[in-house]
């Protein structure tokens, strides 16, 4: 692969580039010049850094798919002038941003490497200033053949690199923010890097990068909870717009034998909204055969999510609801790995 030396530095908003409004003691975003002036070791990375400004930065609660579509629009323009792409993000949705890139970007090639901070980077004691400047690192690590080590969308936080659609923020108040409790980590960053190549993504390097900015928002995140009352339930699973649900149940997939529950599940079924079971467990995975609790999903026309999180199975119902309009089809890819977001059981 032809190499640039160069990476591009994507500032959205997020807690590394904020200040302390002195009238009102709240964090706010600063301009993004701020960002650079308080990392004076800029000047001893050995790859080029261009950077882009989001102008307003965005709170990462507020982010939309209409800003997914606009990274990935800046990352598509400038593919070919950079070997790599790092995000800095707010932590609160950056798991759900890493998960909408990784189907956005079909056939990645190049490393997209989102990144934050739990304290600004001008306090004293930040965590992101590491977590900035190994990133860029990453982002243009490269084999011998010119190839870079890690091309898919991940997230860096706090010694550990992660694949995007697996990663869940797992705490609010300590520095080791992430984690993929179903797969494994694709490097940890400590004095070397250790790279764990057999758990990398490897694209076809022959075929272009080819981005989507499409994405069908008509999905909810439905919880099954004990005491769940039948017409609360009703009005959200009979919304004519709704086009696919992600539902987090019990345990390996199970869910209370309601006939009124199994009634409105496989009704919207039937009319085509496609409804994905995944567990409400930070690990482990779905299996709807197990128990007979789970069993009479499956009969409903309920398909497994495997071991998804809760962020890449409704970032990926959006990516294929707005490319495809046939819920058979729909059902048939949420069963594939389109970005390595999923673990396929071989009994299925």
């Amino acid at each position: 692969m032809n190499r640039t030396n160069k990476v591009l530095l994507i500032y959205t908003g997020g807690t590394i580039g904020m200040g302390c409004n002195p009238l009102t003691g709240a964090l706010e975003p600063l301009d993004f010049n701020h960002l650079v002036d308080n990392v004076p070791e800029f000047a001893q990375i050995h790859t080029e850094v261009d950077t882009y400004q989001f102008v307003p930065a965005i709170d990462s609660s507020n982010i939309s798919p209409s800003q997914w579509a606009q990274i990935v629009s800046i990352v598509a323009k400038n593919y070919e002038q950079y070997d790599g792409f790092v995000i800095l993000h707010g932590t609160d949705t950056m798991a759900y941003t890493a998960s909408a890139l990784s189907f956005m970007f079909e056939n990645l090639t190049k490393p997209v490497i989102l990144t934050g901070s739990q304290l600004p980077i001008g306090q004293l004691r930040t965590d992101g200033k590491e977590n900035l400047m190994t990133s860029l690192e990453l982002a243009s690590a490269h084999h011998s053949d010119g190839t870079p080590i890690v091309p898919e969308v991940c997230i860096y936080f706090n010694g550990h690199l992660l694949r995007g659609n697996r990663s869940t923020k797992q705490n609010a108040d300590e520095f080791n923010a992430f984690d993929s409790f179903n797969y494994p980590h694709l490097c940890e960053a400590g004095v070397n890097f250790t790279f764990k190549e057999h758990n990398i993504l490897r694209p076809d390097f022959s075929r272009p990068m080819i981005p989507h900015t499409d994405l069908d928002s008509n999905v909810i995140i439905f919880s099954l909870f004990p005491g769940m009352e039948e017409n609360l339930v009703r009005h959200v699973l009979e919304a004519p717009e709704l086009r696919g649900i992600v539902m987090r149940s019990f345990g390996s997939g199970n869910a209370p034998q309601s006939p009124w529950l199994t009634k409105l599940l496989k009704e919207a079924s039937q009319r085509g909204v496609v409804i994905v079971n995944i567990s409400q467990c930070i690990s482990g995975q779905v299996e709807m055969s197990r128990y007979d609790t789970g069993y009479h999903l499956k009969d409903a026309g309920i398909i497994s999510g495997f071991d998804s999180t809760a962020e890449a199975a409704v970032t990926k119902l959006m990516y294929l609801q707005a490319a495809y309009s046939d819920p058979k089809t729909i059902r048939e890819y949420m069963h594939r790995s389109i970005a390595g977001e999923i673990t396929i059981p071989r009994t299925e």
